[in-house]
C-alpha cells in the first residue's frame, strides 16, 4: 500500500483548486474523520473530542447517514462541522463521470454542507473541474469546496501501530494542517489508541483543533 504520509508540494500544484491545508499564524489544527458515521466508533470519537474541547469536521457516507441518522445528529449538537464523502464510498478512477457526481448529489439529500472530500484522495482533474464549477451548492449560497488534506495519520493502514499513526501525525502536522483519521471499524485498533494521544500532545503544546469553515 503506497500513500504520502505528508502530501507533496508537486500534487498540491496539480490539484490547486482543492484546499490541501488552511494557511494560519495561529496554532490551529484542523482535524477530519472520514468514512462515518460508524455506530460504535463514531461516538468514541466523540466522546475523545468532547474530552479535550476539540472540535473536528466528519466526511460522511451518505448511506450511513441514512443508517445511523442519531449519531450523524450528535456530530452536528457537539458543534462539529460535516462534509460529503460520496453516498457509497466511490473511487473517481474507476467509475463513470455521471455516476460518480450523481451519487454525490444522492449523498447531498442527507449532508447539508458545501465540503467534500473524495474517498481515497481519488478524483480527476474534470471531476474537479465540474465539482468546482457547481456554484450554489443545494440552493445553499454556497460554492462547493473540495477538502484534501496535509497529513494522513494512515490509521487505516493494517500493517502500522497505533504509535506509528501518533508519530505520523505529532512529526508532520503544523498550524493549518488538514489531518486525516477514520471513523470506521478498520481504522479502530490504531486510530483509538493514536487519536487521545496526539490530542493531549498537541493541547500541550497550546494548539485549538477548529472545524473547516470556508
Amino acid at each position: 500500500m503506497f500513500y504520502f504520509v505528508k502530501t507533496p508540494w508537486l500534487l498540491k500544484k496539480l490539484y490547486s483548486r482543492c484546499t490541501w491545508h488552511i494557511p494560519s499564524r495561529e496554532k490551529t489544527i484542523y482535524l477530519t474523520f472520514d468514512d462515518g458515521p460508524h455506530p460504535t466508533v463514531t461516538p468514541y470519537v466523540l466522546d475523545v473530542l468532547q474530552q479535550y474541547k476539540a472540535k473536528a469536521t466528519f466526511f460522511c457516507i451518505g448511506k450511513n447517514v441514512v443508517e445511523h441518522p442519531a449519531i450523524y445528529r450528535r456530530i452536528l449538537d457537539e458543534g462539529h462541522r460535516t462534509g460529503n464523502h460520496t453516498h457509497n464510498h466511490l473511487n473517481g478512477w474507476k467509475v463513470k463521470n455521471d455516476q460518480y457526481i450523481n451519487n454525490i448529489i444522492e449523498a447531498a439529500k442527507h449532508i447539508d454542507s458545501n465540503l467534500f472530500r473524495p474517498p481515497y484522495g481519488r478524483i480527476t482533474q474534470f471531476q474537479v473541474k465540474i465539482l468546482s464549477g457547481i456554484a450554489a451548492y443545494k440552493g445553499s449560497g454556497r460554492n462547493l469546496q473540495i477538502i484534501m488534506w496535509d497529513v494522513l495519520s494512515g490509521d487505516f493502514d493494517q500493517s502500522l501501530s497505533a504509535e506509528t499513526c501518533t508519530v505520523n501525525v505529532i512529526n508532520k502536522t503544523r498550524p493549518g494542517s488538514i489531518v486525516v483519521f477514520h471513523d470506521s471499524e478498520k481504522a479502530f485498533p490504531r486510530m483509538k489508541d493514536a487519536l487521545p494521544r496526539m490530542l493531549k500532545y498537541f493541547s500541550g503544546k497550546g494548539f485549538r483543533f477548529e472545524v473547516i469553515q470556508l
